[in-house]
């Protein structure tokens, strides 16, 4: 087959695919699911365990399922969806073929190896250490080498990726600086090669510690490592779904950057500086110094933060923009009341830009000063805070570009619409009561780690406020909804991929244009591909968004004070 025939352009979207690039990113969409599926079915018995009044499985089985949800939900889910946005970002975007199908399937299947050894050594009962896995805690041996299998094959990816780019460059496949969204997940690839060399300078050690090739693994400096690992891990996904945040603005608004230059620097910033927010993880350990951290956790930190603030305003500036443009001008907000928010697609994006921002944002900030961290450390507040960065902030973004790429990318129907409608309120909304509840409860002092905060049977029990108590029912509650907005965002795409009605006519709307679900009637592919260098001016007519950056301000200004208060009350001067 020559290599003209191998693209395909979709009618609806102007979108042109590589027929091995569209490939692969079906297959890393459909494990990413596989693992979402997973990882929501043991969500059920950690939420009504950690619910106290119901407390459902014991503590081996419990620290066995809480184990194997992290792992499919922080590493195998994100990252499978985030290796189909790579090709998308490089191949689709840039009309480029992918380099070397060959080595990204054999990627893929490295990966797909690595998550089913993990998960093997997960199930079988003897490595029950959780997401971090501290040593001298030791796993089973299968449990690092599924980890180091799925992170060479997500590194092959990388390359791969990179490969591409190269190809595109060459082939003069598209002209001036890249678009905006691939520069994104060109900071994603560069941040996860950073994370997957850290987690190989660690778990390759800690691999031949558990065979008995090394005799002895240093707990501080596995921590140290560890976390160069585990915390990056994050932050590749918040470059991600920050591309995804632009890609959306674009393929529902056609929005553009208010300065792409800004954008671009700010993605910079997320590449020097954001792993270093893995020290929020070391605040309390005995082997750093506290030069080392208050200048990781605050100089070099903010910077990061920085950058995630000015996504944070271009991007809902960008669609107020193009909204106004629409005629959407009476008031601060008519932009936002008149948006598409039963769109899915729309309404996703959003939800995950309020929900990372307000919630993960401002929590991060709270977590990453050395001194305020004391009082939530290893508490409850810890999984609050990441469920508001990689949950509402990572999932849902990818929730809502899944349902843009359902009938453009499998070139399937968009099932049950209604459901679709509303499964973003549904899993966001509940995701954002369960953050905000264990950070409540972490505020209290329940512990992170610890199976039972009632302490049944201890000598030394401790009895928490009856506030605690409700916080992690609420956060029960909450959790149990948010397993069934989940659910429906799987039944949707399952059943659109394999059962839905295929679309065949060239230009066919999948959905009826009422429902909000149906492409936009223009191509995108214009939209999403632009380079936009003369933008810049766009921010002095978005008043609504600087409006809402003024609330998120004085929300973070009072919060961060609120905790210097309660941090006051630790030592009380008598």
């Amino acid at each position: 087959m020559s290599v003209n025939r191998m693209f395909r352009t979709c009618p609806s979207s102007g979108l042109v695919f590589h027929e091995p690039a569209e490939k692969l990113m079906r297959w890393n969409a459909v494990a990413a699911a596989v693992s979402l599926l997973i990882g929501g079915l043991l969500a059920i018995g950690v939420v009504l365990t950690r619910w106290q009044a119901v407390h459902l499985l014991p503590a081996d089985r419990f620290y066995q399922f809480l184990t194997a949800h992290g792992l499919n939900m922080l590493v195998f889910w994100i990252i499978f969806f985030e290796i189909a946005v790579l090709y998308f970002a490089s191949s689709t975007l840039l009309k480029a073929r992918l380099a070397t199908p060959g080595m990204a399937w054999a990627g893929f299947w490295l990966m797909v190896l690595g998550a089913l050894v993990n998960n093997y050594s997960v199930f079988r009962g003897d490595s029950s250490v959780m997401f971090t896995s501290y040593a001298p805690m030791g796993a089973h041996p299968t449990f690092y080498l599924g980890l180091i299998l799925f992170a060479v094959g997500a590194l092959i990816a990388c390359f791969v990726f990179f490969g591409t780019l190269m190809v595109a460059k060459a082939e003069r496949t598209y002209h001036g600086s890249v678009p905006l969204v691939t520069f994104g997940a060109i900071t994603a690839a560069i941040i996860a090669v950073f994370t997957i060399a850290s987690g190989a300078i660690i778990l390759i050690p800690t691999f031949l510690w558990s065979v008995g090739l090394v005799e002895h693994i240093d707990s501080l400096m596995y921590k140290t490592v560890w976390w160069a690992f585990g915390h990056s891990s994050q932050q590749i996904n918040v470059a991600a779904h920050v591309a995804v945040w632009y890609a959306v603005a674009a393929i529902v608004f056609g929005a553009k950057p208010l300065s792409e230059k800004v954008s671009r620097g700010a993605f910079l910033l997320y590449i020097l500086f954001l792993q270093l927010a893995s020290a929020h993880h070391l605040l309390t350990d005995p082997g750093l110094t506290s030069h080392w951290k208050i200048f990781n956790t605050s100089y070099a930190m903010y910077l990061a933060v920085l950058a995630s603030m000015v996504h944070g305003l271009t991007v809902p500036g960008a669609i107020e923009v193009a909204q106004r443009a629409k005629g959407y001008t009476h008031g601060l907000f008519e932009w936002l009341r008149k948006a598409p928010w039963g769109n899915p697609v729309f309404s996703s994006m959003f939800m995950s830009l309020i929900g990372f921002g307000f919630l993960g944002g401002i929590s991060g900030v709270m977590m990453g000063t050395e001194q305020l961290n004391l009082i939530i450390h290893n508490t409850i507040y810890v999984p609050g805070h990441f469920h508001a960065t990689v949950v509402v902030g990572t999932t849902l973004a990818f929730m809502g570009l899944t349902y843009f790429l359902i009938p453009v990318l499998f070139r399937r129907e968009v099932a049950f619409p209604t459901l679709a409608k509303w499964q973003p309120y549904v899993f966001g909304l509940a995701m954002m009561g369960v953050s905000l509840f264990l950070m409540g409860a972490g505020t209290l002092g329940v512990p992170r780690r610890h199976w039972d905060i009632g302490f049944a049977g201890n000598a030394f029990g401790y009895e928490f406020p009856g506030a605690a108590w409700l916080m992690m029912a609420l956060a029960g509650i909450a959790g149990l909804v948010a397993i069934v907005g989940g659910g429906m965002y799987l039944l949707i795409t399952v059943w659109s991929v394999f059962l839905g009605k295929k679309i065949t006519t060239p230009g066919f709307q999948h959905v009826r244009a009422r429902d909000g679900i149906a492409p936009s009637p223009q191509p995108v592919a214009a939209a999403i591909a632009a380079h936009h260098p003369s933008a810049g001016a766009g921010g002095l007519v978005a008043p609504g968004t600087f409006a809402l950056a003024m609330v998120f301000l004085v929300s973070f200004v009072l919060y961060y004070f609120i905790n210097w208060k309660y941090l006051s009350t630790v030592w009380p001067l008598k």
